[in-house]
């Protein structure tokens, strides 16, 4: 149906009363098979002669008219055109979809072309990642057996000889015997497990 028809029958069903449309058959003697279409209960359109095709034809025609009446052929035409707009909507949207759907496709195909690089330096820096650990590792093992280490040390305890002690006050007690008391305090940082250097 062509935009024109469409107006032209949309003008038509407006310039009509738009009430309640029925349809009625009658039969008289004198006008037998009689058919009428009520618009708001009065008579509006009548059949009366015979027309071709008889007169159940012509009942089944006032019928139809009394059913497809201004108000089905507006509500009818309103729905096709929502149905138009809607379909207009829809291919808008449509074309926009093509439209990202390629933008999408160009994306991926340039992100895929990276990828094969960020997968080689992905695989270089979990290499780099790997050894960092592992000296990490390490470091942290030999940092805990420096810590033991420098506990133990610090756990010593050195007892240093005695200075008044008459070993280092020989003979008469008034020469204090330096030398001796040098080694003295030497043997007991040996006993206690630190090496001593000298000259």
């Amino acid at each position: 149906m062509s935009n024109i028809n469409k107006q032209a029958l949309r003008e038509a069903a407006e310039k009509v009363n738009s009430g309640d449309w029925s349809y009625e058959e009658f039969d008289r003697l004198d006008l037998p098979g009689g058919s009428f279409v009520k618009i708001d209960g009065r008579d509006a359109v009548y059949c009366l002669n015979k027309p071709v095709g008889g007169i159940k034809q012509s009942r089944a025609v006032i019928a139809f008219i009394a059913t497809f009446n201004p108000k089905v052929a507006l509500a009818l035409l309103d729905e096709l055109d929502t149905a138009q707009h809607t379909a207009a909507v829809d291919h808008e949207a449509a074309c926009s979809l093509v439209a990202e759907n390629e933008e999408l496709k160009r994306r991926i195909a340039e992100l895929e072309s990276k990828n094969g690089n960020l997968r080689t330096i992905a695989h270089e820096q979990n290499e780099l990642a790997i050894r960092a650990s592992l000296d990490s590792n390490n470091a942290t093992v030999e940092m805990g057996r420096l810590h033991k280490r420098i506990a133990e040390l610090e756990a010593r305890t050195v007892t240093l000889p005695d200075r008044k002690s008459e070993l280092f006050w020989p003979g008469n007690g008034f020469e204090f015997d330096n030398l001796g008391y040098v080694i003295a305090v030497e043997n007991a940082i040996r006993a206690a497990g630190i090496g001593v250097k000298g000259e």
